[in-house]
């Protein structure tokens, strides 16, 4: 049977929008001679659609889709996720399903039996677990259809999770080829780790496997397709784009040879694809053509702006310089290059006056110059500028701080946190540094003082962010250990780090978390952000 795997880019709550590309993708797989269209998990609704699973005209919505986009298939039949009715009426009122339409009905439905609760995952919050999955004939063949986490019940990474094994039973009962529908967000190791994962599970049960990844950034979610076609020995034999729609073809009773070098791109390859991708599909499905950055002729800036160039294009950002009496000229002449580089327009806007004018309105309240509040204040009137040009012009503003600043509250609220989407919140600093030496391999798009000179939020004279925080190098590290691998301080120090250095960043980190609760929805890329999947309470004592 040839089969083509559909990634598209679904758009949560579009369901006419949804339903046009899912056809779009059938009609070029009934063009191929494909028996059957697999798509992604939730692709008529989107993932994850969150309380819209909750609100039972959507649910009515997404069914009445299904119904209209049963009645166009033809020969080529069509697998694609939706959200069923439970029809126990027991339990959640909902399941997370897959349905096979074929010749316009709806021939068979499954539903995912594995509901993950953990990082950004919530989904027993919503649907029912399926009591049991049986294969389903269809031309020839003994379909094993599972939904994205039921092929992760065996994953070595963690403690096992789930006392089933739902591909195992699917196999048992006959399945002739496994067939998984996804939307499985992106991490910077996840690629890999996922043809790892399937790749055992395929030789295990000595089965093809055939998965189906959405792609699409939704909120601060970014799927990145990548969808795998795996022979039984466990050999990838085709692959969807990363980061791009994507009609995979393969015909399961001669499957292509295994592919040869490396199936995924470097690292850092993939991570500027995911944050492009993210910024591209955020501005889209929020309805902004156009972006603004504030550019202060440092790195994160720099990098933010180059990031939105790649994903909206030079005529659609805009980049803002707001210089003050501590700003150096050769920031603001950093600033102006990396404009031109990119063909951005750019604008200048001194705040020095306005700054002047809170000074004398606030006198000795504002306590001694250049001090702590005086140097927010700068802050503040920049976010003040930027958010009355994203109101004037109706675009998007982007804000700059990285995920090391973020972490310790190195940041001012209702100032360089203003925006509505944070790009590099999940980003380290020497990642923001591996990114833009990245981005200037073949041309110096971000100018290299940009990324040679020490960074400076430049707030006051001869500032420095290292006057304030540690070594980001050692910060970096406890910051991965502490919030991605959830290790304990005396666990880190271990590693090599001063306990009471380690002490003061974590007791950073936990203190800034009011501020983090304030901030834009940032991208996710790293297996544990500061996001819907870290959930900390703000008000709080120390157990340590």
């Amino acid at each position: 049977m040839r089969v083509a795997l559909a990634q598209v880019d679904a758009t949560v709550g579009d369901l006419r929008g949804n339903l046009e590309k899912i056809k779009g993708a059938l009609g070029r797989a009934a063009e191929r001679a494909c028996g059957l269209a697999v798509f992604p998990e939730q692709c008529l609704g989107g993932y994850p659609a969150l309380d819209l699973w909750e609100e039972p005209g959507f649910v009515r919505a997404n069914q009445e889709a299904l119904q209209a986009l049963a009645k166009r298939t033809g020969e080529t039949a069509c697998l694609v996720g939706f959200v069923a009715a439970n029809k126990s009426r027991r339990g959640k009122p909902v399941h997370n399903a897959a349905a096979l339409l074929h010749r316009g009905k709806v021939v068979a439905v499954r539903h995912k039996t594995l509901l993950p609760t953990y990082d950004v995952f919530d989904e027993a919050r919503y649907f029912e677990p399926a009591k049991d999955n049986k294969p389903v004939k269809f031309m020839g063949t003994r379909l094993g259809i599972s939904i994205c986490e039921d092929a992760w019940a065996r994953d070595p990474s963690v403690a096992r999770l789930y006392p089933n094994d739902p591909l195992k039973e699917l196999a048992k009962s006959g399945a002739s080829l496994l067939v998984n529908l996804s939307a499985s967000p992106f991490g910077s190791d996840k690629p890999g780790w996922r043809l790892k994962l399937f790749a055992d599970q395929a030789r295990r049960l000595r089965l093809p496997f055939l998965y189906c990844n959405m792609v699409g950034g939704n909120d601060e979610i970014i799927l990145d397709g990548h969808s795998l076609v795996l022979d039984a020995k466990g050999r990838c034999v085709a692959r969807g784009a990363g980061f791009g729609e994507d009609l995979v073809v393969v015909d399961t009773e001669r499957l292509p040879d295994p592919l040869a070098g490396e199936v995924f791109a470097p690292d850092i390859e993939q991570t500027a694809g995911a944050l492009t991708l993210g910024i591209r599909d955020y501005a889209a499905k929020c309805g902004f053509k156009n972006a603004l950055v504030g550019l202060s002729g440092g790195i994160d800036s720099a990098l933010t702006c180059a990031l939105a160039v790649r994903a909206l294009g030079a005529n659609c950002v805009t980049g803002v310089s707001m210089p003050s009496e501590y700003s150096s000229e050769s920031s603001l002449e950093d600033a102006q290059a990396l404009a031109s580089n990119l063909g951005v327009r750019w604008l200048k806007l001194p705040i020095q006056e306005v700054f002047e004018s809170y000074r004398g309105a606030l006198g000795e309240l504002l306590g001694p110059r250049e001090g702590l509040p005086e140097q927010n204040l700068q802050a503040r009137i920049r976010g003040n500028f930027l958010m009355a040009l994203s109101n004037r012009e109706g675009a998007l503003l982007l804000s700059t701080g990285n995920k090391s600043e973020m972490s310790v509250g190195y940041c001012t609220l209702y100032g360089d946190m203003s925006g509505g989407l944070a790009v590099l919140a999940d980003v380290p600093k020497k990642t923001v540094y591996a990114l833009s030496r990245w981005l200037n391999r073949e041309a110096k798009v971000i100018p290299e003082s940009s990324i040679e000179k020490l960074p400076s939020a430049e707030l006051k004279p001869h500032q420095f962010d290292q006057d304030d925080l540690p070594p980001y190098d050692a910060l970096d590290a406890i910051l991965a250990a502490y919030v991605e691998q959830r290790r304990g301080p005396a666990e880190i120090a271990a590693g090599g780090f001063d306990r009471g250095l380690v002490d003061e960043i974590l007791r950073r980190i936990d203190r800034a978390e009011y501020k983090r609760r304030q901030a834009p929805p940032s991208l996710k890329i790293s297996g544990k952000s500061f996001g819907i999947g870290r959930r900390m309470p703000i008000a709080r004592g120390s157990y340590r």
